[in-house]
């Protein structure tokens, strides 16, 4: 693999009318089941190399106030995270691996954690510099409902009532900056006070939109709504991935090149509740068997950068799991291994990473981890 690709994003300045205030948020816990928030494979044993990369994260890439964003320190820039700087997106996918592994204890004070570091209230900040103790005045509004996930997750496994409400009142704070009226959008400042108006198709977690919008018939419609959303923004069967985004303000989806670690975020978003296409599987599959899961690709499917990413790997094979697809879910998973580094005397053993620039970015190793207990 040529090089590791992570996940960031250059933040929209679009916005919409400011929301109302959320101190005051009526709290609903759904009565469907989520029992499904737990479910799992159970496809391969790579208890070894897990146990590398779990270390290495755990003793390299952890701190006290969340994970780094890469092993190697890199300069500061406005524009994206990088080198120590912290994500909650990181933060979020760790707690999953905790209630994933059974680290019920560990989960509940990585999630402290979690708030301190990155909770503004009614959101969790994006990014927070660690060296100068900023938070970033907006959210990345999956990264939320990653978390509120989470706790869902937590909640189910260990009956706690203080958790399932946790969740409930997190997902109905978040709901009127970042999903105001149902319309989920990128992220809510709350600086300006003011909501984005793109709406990434990835940023739909519908397993959690299906759970925390069933309480009402009105909740209900705004999840059929963001459902057909996500649909209609389908390329085609010639390229069967979905378009970036959307726009609320044009009402048109985005023809700019697709990052395919977020093509695939969206997939795999349809794929946990059975709406993944045939013809998409079909498409990743043969660009897994043939090595070929790019970076970029334009919208009719044309390759834009060649280099490739472990954590789109990982995320095929999530993927796969969801389709029951268990041998191109083992196929990836030992694809995806190759990009981990045995070396011992590497200060990044045990890392999906690249050995010789040291290299080792959370959301690759993460997801990986993730992947790995699927």
């Amino acid at each position: 693999m040529k090089r590791l690709f992570v996940l960031l994003m250059l933040l929209p300045t679009i916005f919409l009318a400011g929301c109302s205030n959320k101190n005051d948020v009526k709290v609903s816990i759904p009565k469907m089941s989520a029992s499904d928030f737990l479910d799992k494979s159970d496809y391969g044993d790579y208890s070894n190399q897990n146990k590398m990369l779990d270390d290495f994260v755990s003793n390299k890439m952890l701190t006290k106030q969340g994970i780094y964003t890469n092993y190697h320190q890199t300069k500061t820039t406005k524009s994206v995270a990088t080198g120590h700087e912290l994500l909650s997106e990181s933060s979020g996918l760790w707690l999953e691996y905790m209630v994933y592994t059974h680290q019920y204890k560990k989960y509940r004070e990585f999630y402290k954690a979690t708030k301190k570091t990155f909770d503004q209230g009614e959101q969790f900040s994006y990014r927070y510099d660690s060296k100068d103790k900023k938070k970033s005045n907006v959210n990345a509004t999956l990264d939320d409902l990653r978390i509120i996930r989470s706790l869902q997750m937590y909640a189910e496994v260990t009956n706690s009532s203080k958790y399932r409400k946790e969740a409930a009142t997190r997902f109905a704070k978040l709901k009127s900056g970042s999903i105001p009226n149902g319309k989920l959008v990128d992220f809510y400042d709350t600086k300006a006070k003011k909501s984005s108006t793109d709406s990434s198709l990835a940023y739909y977690d519908f397993k959690t939109l299906k759970y925390f919008e069933s309480t009402s018939s009105k909740e209900k419609k705004y999840y059929k709504n963001q459902l057909n959303v996500v649909q209609k923004g389908y390329l085609g069967d010639a390229f069967p991935l979905y378009a970036s985004s959307y726009s609320w303000r044009q009402g048109s989806y985005s023809s700019k090149n697709l990052n395919t670690s977020e093509a695939l975020e969206t997939v795999l978003h349809l794929s946990e509740v059975g709406k993944v296409k045939k013809v998409t599987l079909n498409w990743l599959e043969q660009q897994v068997k043939n090595h070929e899961l790019y970076n970029t690709y334009s919208i009719n499917g044309s390759v834009v950068d060649k280099d490739q990413s472990t954590g789109s790997y990982a995320l095929a094979a999530m993927i796969f799991a969801n389709a029951k697809n268990e041998k191109m879910y083992n196929y990836t998973m030992n694809y995806m291994w190759k990009s981990q580094v045995t070396d011992k005397s590497s200060p990044i053993y045990g890392a999906l990473g690249i050995k010789h620039l040291k290299q080792a970015y959370s959301f690759n190793n993460l997801n990986g981890l993730v992947a790995s207990k699927y």
